[in-house]
């Protein structure tokens, strides 16, 4: 019961941001031109930010374990993959790159910690988790947003240097290189910094959930119900069905397999919304997934913890 409440007081709060949001839009507090300029502001500064402040502060040295890192790079490819070859199946082109990444991207970052720490009392292995897997989730983001661009035809020369100029000038990407040189060059992280870049990162995810809200259109998300749903049920069991017996198998226990867990079963991550929107897709498909699987995952978590659990394997 103490995990159930955990997990709602984790994933209650987003939903209701974006539930905010909305309310906002009704009352015509925020427009939809406002909502655009405020995703952009996100996009821009405080995601970018709050990544470097993260991967900074890691110390890539303590408690180094190649192996869970290896794990937690293998099995996050795996799953992009995975989920692109079935992103194929559907008609609609048009909604593979949001279906991809909203079926493989979690909150691993932001509520993995949070929810390590109410565990176990520390980090535990989320900060290697973390290098195993986020800066891998961002990348690829970044390369199937922008591949599955809704008005490309094809790939051509233009298309590809357009794309990969995208990619090295994008701001997620650019906050994840200085963030990762930062702590190889061991850079003392001045508190004067170190609190400002936490308080700009602070203002991520509620902005971004609220301008969801905002922009979030009922009509349009019941006619992506199906790909919304199937990527709900990807991110929330599927994943975990495939990866965490693998993880048991290849010998990872206690604070290994929760923050492997984490990794692949949490709520989708409202980055993917903002990201989505600011890189030419419609972004609907992308926030009906976040508001199902924040919605759901609580619930669904708090279930596989009490299947490891009770399998004393945690």
């Amino acid at each position: 019961m103490d995990n159930l409440i955990f997990s709602l007081n984790a994933t209650v709060p987003i939903f209701l941001l974006m539930v905010l949001g909305l309310f906002f839009r009704k009352l015509n507090w925020i427009d939809e031109e406002f909502a655009t300029k405020m995703n952009a502001f996100v996009f821009r500064v405080p995601l970018p930010v709050m990544l470097f402040a993260d991967l900074a502060k890691v110390d890539f040295k303590s408690a180094w374990n190649g192996k869970f890192v290896l794990f937690c790079f293998i099995a996050t490819l795996l799953s992009i993959i995975l989920v692109a070859l079935f992103s194929l199946l559907w008609k609609d082109k048009t909604i593979q790159g949001e279906f991809i990444q909203a079926s493989y991207r979690s909150s691993a970052a932001i509520l993995g910690i949070a929810f390590i720490q109410n565990i176990y009392g520390n980090t535990g292995m989320a900060p290697l988790m973390i290098i195993g897997s986020v800066p891998l989730y961002n990348i690829m983001a970044v390369i199937v947003l922008s591949f599955f661009q809704p008005e490309q035809k094809g790939l051509d020369s233009k298309v590809l240097k357009k794309t990969l100029i995208g990619i090295l000038t994008n701001p997620i990407i650019l906050g994840i290189v200085a963030g990762f040189v930062w702590s190889a060059l061991k850079i003392p992280m001045p508190q004067i910094l170190n609190k400002t870049a936490t308080s700009i990162g602070a203002t991520a995810t509620p902005l971004g959930l609220m301008a969801m809200g905002a922009m979030f259109d009922i009509h349009k998300a019941l006619g992506k119900a199906k790909p919304a749903v199937t990527a709900t049920f990807i991110k929330l069991i599927g994943l975990c069905t495939i990866f965490l017996p693998i993880a048991v198998l290849l010998g990872f226990r206690n604070e290994e397999l929760l923050a492997i867990l984490v990794m692949l079963g949490s709520g989708t991550t409202v980055a993917c919304y903002v990201m989505s929107r600011n890189m030419g897709h419609e972004g609907v498909l992308t926030s009906s997934v976040v508001m199902l699987t924040t919605l759901f995952s609580s619930f669904t978590v708090t279930g596989w913890l009490y299947i490891l659990k009770t399998l004393e394997l945690i």
